[in-house]
């Protein structure tokens, strides 16, 4: 709950502001009784929203990270002894999981999975990680649905531990022995570092970072909590996919408490809407002037890299590598960030007039009933552990196929949704019969990607080229992993046909939302020009996209 401006977080002792960021505070003012009883009306929504994490559940997180922790180390001890390395030398080693992202933010709730990370010392392997500790965890009571992503970006161990969702990211140091009191943000940890060490650790030491480069921690939680469910709400919470992820919020809310460091949350909340709706994007974002050091890595600077000055909306980590956090975003993807900051911008403005509530800012706009035509992305498979492989593979990659899709002329925007839906088992009175196999399929799951056109002279669309490439983009990273089995179908799907695919619970919902939208005289929703614009292309016209464009080699 909302403390005011400690001393320890805020003002120091000697009464002496202190400065963060890389620009003075725009204002410094403090907060009025109204603004403090806004933020306590905040908390009481967000409490409606399960965003504070009883003491059971933080015990139950903390005890888990122990569990792995303590699990870890024997590990390391058990390979080090079977290298012929001397018991009390192996008792020495020491390493340790460390926690990062929301669970050491302290911004957690119930259903939030844990992010961690294994620093290892340098006598342990990633391979050893990738084998005898995944075999190890296997083998646990408490383990289930664990996979290894060895071939991501920064490749992990996904898990359930007690039916907590868990990331488990490595990281080999260059050290003899990892002790239990090691600081990571010690940059000379990163000398000859592999680079997929480098970016898991990176992980931990950008989230200590943000902590460190705010005025007030407890009302950078209080604001980043409401970021996320706004967020997670309006459809662009989703680094993969192309919008924001939780880093990235976490900076951006870390910059607006720079920026007004003595503001309420509430304040705080209205402030943030107002600086990024209003920013002058490519115009980067940064916590803290970077790190002038050089171990080799790459870093973001769009002087020197031809690449970084393509990046729409760059948001730097605070930590040396300095990297930009949103390098997936797409034009599209900007648009609809754009759109939703702005549109909240208006609707926080009226809170703190009294003409609205916070349940308004929480409200999630319609997208099924936004546009009339759809791209569907069925991705099916026959066993669950190669579904949850394969379908974690087309998530990732579906930013391609909106970056296609966004560069082609007859598309004004491409819309993906984050949710994954699984396809309706229900048939209605004529149901496709090109469904009946993924209806069949053990496990079937199923995006959209919402599409507004351009002006065309032609009566068709064609957006085969667009498919064709993200198909073939799409098999050359899943030769690995492909199996008898798995498929994946692009098609195009108006509106009026989507009862054919999602369940009927979803389709009222949001019809009574849209309806609920347009019936509403508030000016916070005023953007109903928007949502009530069809996309420009006629009825008649037709969409021509392939609509296979992949299927395991075994099933051909």
């Amino acid at each position: 709950m909302w403390k005011g401006n400690s001393p320890s977080t805020a003002i120091q002792a000697a009464g002496i502001q202190k400065a963060f960021g890389i620009s003075s505070a725009v204002n410094t003012a403090k907060p009025t009784a109204a603004e403090i009883q806004m933020t306590k009306d905040l908390e009481k929504t967000l409490q409606a929203y399960h965003m504070f994490q009883s003491e059971a559940d933080h015990s139950r997180r903390a005890e888990i990270l122990n569990q792995v922790n303590d699990l870890a180390k024997r590990w390391i001890r058990d390979v080090a002894v079977s290298q012929n390395v001397p018991k009390p030398v192996a008792d020495r080693l020491g390493g340790k999981v460390f926690s990062f992202g929301s669970f050491l933010l302290g911004v957690h709730h119930k259903d939030a999975d844990i992010d961690a990370l294994c620093v290892v010392p340098s006598i342990i392997q990633r391979s050893d990680f990738f084998t005898s500790f995944f075999k190890l965890l296997k083998g646990q009571p408490q383990v289930t649905q664990c996979h290894a992503v060895e071939e991501a970006f920064v490749p992990l161990i996904k898990m359930k531990y007690n039916g907590i969702e868990l990331d488990l990211l490595f990281s080999r140091l260059e050290l003899a022995e990892v002790p239990e009191n090691i600081d990571l943000q010690n940059n000379t940890l990163l000398q000859n570092l592999d680079p997929q060490s480098m970016r898991s650790l990176n992980g931990r030491r950008v989230t200590e970072a943000i902590l460190q480069n705010v005025p007030n921690v407890d009302n950078f939680r209080t604001v980043l909590r409401t970021v996320k469910v706004w967020a997670k709400n309006h459809g662009i919470y989703s680094n993969a996919l192309g919008y924001f992820g939780g880093v990235t919020w976490a900076i951006l809310v870390a910059r607006a408490c720079q920026l007004y460091p003595n503001a309420a949350p509430a304040t705080l909340v209205c402030k943030f809407f107002m600086v990024f709706s209003k920013w002058r994007w490519p115009l980067p974002v940064l916590l803290k002037r970077p790190d002038n050091i050089d171990f080799g890595f790459p870093i973001w600077d769009p002087r020197l890299n031809l690449s970084d000055r393509h990046h729409l909306m760059p948001i730097i980590t605070p930590t040396y590598p300095q990297l930009n956090s949103t390098f997936n975003v797409t034009e599209s993807t900007k648009k609809v960030i754009l759109r939703e900051l702005e549109r909240s911008k208006t609707i926080s403005e009226e809170i703190m007039q009294g003409k609205a509530k916070w349940d308004h800012l929480f409200e999630a706009p319609t997208f099924f009933y936004k546009y009339r035509h759809f791209i569907l992305l069925l991705v099916s498979s026959n066993i669950a552990e190669d579904h949850l492989k394969w379908r974690g593979l087309v998530e990732s990659k579906i930013r391609l196929l909106v970056g296609n899709l966004s560069r082609d002329k007859q598309i004004a925007l491409a819309h993906p949704n984050p949710k994954c839906f699984d396809i309706c088992r229900r048939r209605g009175n004529k149901p496709d019969q090109s469904l009946e196999k993924y209806i069949a399929a053990p496990f079937c799951s199923m995006w959209f990607i919402g599409l507004e056109f351009g002006q065309v002279d032609n009566s068709t669309i064609n957006l085969v080229s667009c498919i064709e490439a993200f198909g073939a983009k799409l098999h050359s990273h899943a030769e690995k992993i492909l199996k008898a089995g798995m498929q994946i179908d692009a098609r195009h799907v108006k509106r009026k046909d989507l009862n054919q695919y999602l369940e009927p619970e979803i389709l009222k919902r949001e019809r009574e939302s849209a309806e609920y939208q347009k019936s509403c005289s508030r000016s916070t929703v005023q953007t109903g020009k928007r949502k009530a614009r069809e996309p420009l292309l006629p009825p008649s016209k037709k969409l021509n996209v392939d609509p296979v464009v992949g299927q395991s080699e075994n099933t051909k």
